[in-house]
């Protein structure tokens, strides 16, 4: 019996694609992405992109006082620099990160800290003045919620020793099913 691969939803941005809101990539040089991809375990995403937004685009930032997961929720909004509400899109992003984790019984993801969509551990407060406050961004929120281990690029090796260990698991599994 062939066992499944562990795949990991990452952020395109990480990847190199120039997919941020400015225009631009946040490559994220690593040995260890650098493995998953010769593994074939990632697939890439930027909910941003995939929920309609356009690259270059306005910055973006959750509404003051609330996090991703009112977001979510339908509880709060995300607006861009400019005022624009782009709530819909942010929801549509995350909810296309979800049907990708499904469809791929994906169960980590990387994603980049800091944004609206996939911060980790922290967005910005809504006032576009660089303020952070801890929370997750809107996919990473979705994710989370759906039981999906979600780590920033700061935190690889933590992601890797999940994937390893997980991976082990899967192999038992496998053994004992022959």
């Amino acid at each position: 019996m062939m066992m499944a691969m562990i795949r990991v939803l990452v952020s395109a941005c990480l990847l190199g694609a120039k997919v941020r809101y400015h225009g631009g990539s946040a490559a994220c040089p690593s040995d260890i992405i650098a493995r998953w991809l010769d593994e074939g375990r990632v697939v890439p995403i930027c909910p941003e992109v995939a929920g309609g937004l356009a690259t270059p685009r306005a910055p973006a930032e959750i509404d003051l006082g609330a996090d991703g997961s009112t977001v979510w929720r339908g509880r709060a909004g995300v607006r861009t620099s400019t005022g624009d509400d782009v709530t819909n899109a942010f929801v549509a992003g995350a909810a296309e990160a979800m049907r990708l984790a499904a469809e791929q019984d994906i169960r980590i993801a990387v994603l980049k800290e800091g944004s609206p969509s996939c911060g980790s551990s922290f967005t910005y407060d809504g006032s576009f003045r660089g303020v952070r406050v801890a929370g997750q961004g809107v996919a990473a929120a979705a994710l989370v919620g759906a039981g999906i281990a979600v780590f920033s690029e700061e935190e690889l090796d933590e992601a890797d020793r999940l994937i390893c260990t997980l991976d082990g698991e899967a192999e038992n599994r496998s053994r004992s099913a022959d």
